[in-house]
């Protein structure tokens, strides 16, 4: 499902959380949210969800105009930051939670639950109570909840940001493995740099709710399209200079630590040219 947001805005007050929010989402993408805290990330999810209406612009899944719709009548699944799992369920009632609320027949409920427990290895925990699990395993039911009701968006909010980093890790490998599997077209926002670079088709960084830079996490990583793109990837050293040539698609910059041969990274960029050199840790190379 292609989700598409022209010129979104969300206030609070008069404060503009989100401000001008235009992009498109690939049908089928895994698509990042990523920026600082207080960006406005979450609240541009949320918007996506439903929960909040936008004060002005354009929100459409496909073809759907979805702006004015209630979160029900979107068919999006949601995993929320700390996973809101029904402490007086089991495993199973908590996945089952948005099927009885659409009143699924009890054959077809068991074997979607049984289908979607399956699908994040949590099958054999089906009837343990959900105060009994792990992170980990809270994570899985709180993502087998949102995918048993065949969501035609899956929404995650800073789905990793409670798991120990060994957990994270394990748990990126396996939102990579479930979106491969399903193909859903999936919104995933966090402030982590590593998830995004790792598992993103393609990301926008945000700050101050706007949009500083949509790409691949290579475009963004090594084509910053400004400094806060700059500051806010990776570690790197920043080395001023003076452009001394500019010839097929290579950029020679004369700095004092000596001269930088790199890729042409913007057309308007002329000999003469006072610029600043983006070097990445990992391209550099000592000799003794």
């Amino acid at each position: 499902m292609k989700v598409s947001l022209q010129n979104i805005t969300k206030r609070f007050g008069t404060t503009p959380v989100v401000n001008g929010v235009t992009l498109d989402i690939a049908d089928g993408e895994l698509f990042f949210l990523l920026g600082p805290s207080g960006c406005g990330k979450t609240t541009l999810l949320r918007t996506i969800a439903g929960f909040y209406l936008p004060d002005t612009g354009l929100l459409k899944f496909g073809d759907r105009d979805v702006t004015t719709l209630p979160p029900n009548q979107r068919n999006t699944g949601m995993v929320f930051q700390n996973y809101a799992l029904w402490p007086h369920m089991t495993v199973a009632g908590n996945v089952a939670y948005g099927l009885d609320v659409r009143k699924v027949p009890t054959p077809e409920k068991t074997r979607r639950v049984t289908e979607a427990l399956a699908a994040v290895r949590m099958g054999e925990f089906a009837d343990r109570p959900a105060t009994l699990l792990s992170g980990g395993q809270q994570q899985r039911v709180a993502l087998a909840r949102a995918l048993v009701v065949n969501p035609d968006v899956l929404l995650l909010d800073e789905p990793l940001s409670n798991l120990d980093a060994k957990l994270r890790l394990e748990m990126r490998e396996e939102i990579r493995r479930l979106h491969k599997e399903t193909g859903l077209t999936t919104i995933y926002v966090t402030h982590d740099q590593a998830e995004a670079l790792s598992l993103a088709d393609r990301a926008a960084l945000m700050n101050l709710g706007r949009i500083e830079q949509v790409g691949t996490p290579r475009e963004l990583y090594r084509s910053p399209a400004n400094e806060f793109v700059r500051d806010f990837l990776g570690a790197a050293n920043f080395v001023e200079g003076r452009v001394t040539q500019v010839e097929s698609g290579r950029v020679s910059v004369s700095t004092p630590h000596g001269d930088i041969v790199c890729a042409l990274a913007d057309p308007k960029i002329a000999a003469g040219q006072t610029v600043t050199c983006v070097v990445r840790p990992h391209d550099v190379i000592v000799l003794r």
